[in-house]
């Protein structure tokens, strides 16, 4: 009897296991620490689908990432700063415009405690090679970190 039970309650337990892989869905992670003096309330990244584990940027298509968060303080300006992070090893990403007064829907300087959306597009070039990655995203202004995101991806 007991044989057949823990046969059963094996196969159940690997029955939820293998149903509970399907429903991970994209999780933006808070990488911000106590001298972050902003908060994010939306991350958006485009053709996500945020019903699996990450989000897919195809390579030779550009990707637009918005975030609207605000700050407890005023920003003279706004810079972003973007990481890719592979097998815990971060790699600094160039963007085409870290300005984020110019071209990202902002005009600087941004009023404190007041809501903002920020939006970039970026290319997602043939040669990157198709990995896994966690793409963390700051804005800073003035040396002072604004938001910090972690984004999963994978690159295809």
């Amino acid at each position: 009897m007991y044989k057949s039970l823990s046969v059963s309650m094996m196969s159940l337990l690997l029955a939820l296991a293998i149903s509970n892989l399907g429903v991970q869905a994209v999780q933006f992670e808070n990488c911000g620490d106590e001298n972050t003096i902003g908060n994010y309330s939306l991350v958006e990244v485009s053709r996500c689908n945020l019903d699996e584990p990450a989000c897919v940027l195809k390579r030779n298509t550009n990707a637009t990432i918005s975030i609207t968060f605000t700050s407890d303080e005023q920003l003279p300006e706004l810079k972003a700063v973007v990481h890719g992070i592979i097998l815990g090893m971060e790699v600094p990403f160039n963007l085409p415009n870290p300005d984020g007064c110019k071209d990202s829907g902002l005009e600087c300087p941004l009023a404190a405690d007041t809501e903002y959306k920020y939006s970039t597009t970026l290319p997602v070039l043939k040669q990157y090679p198709k990995v896994a990655v966690e793409v963390k995203w700051e804005l800073k202004s003035g040396g002072k970190d604004v938001i910090c995101v972690k984004i999963p991806a994978k690159i295809q």
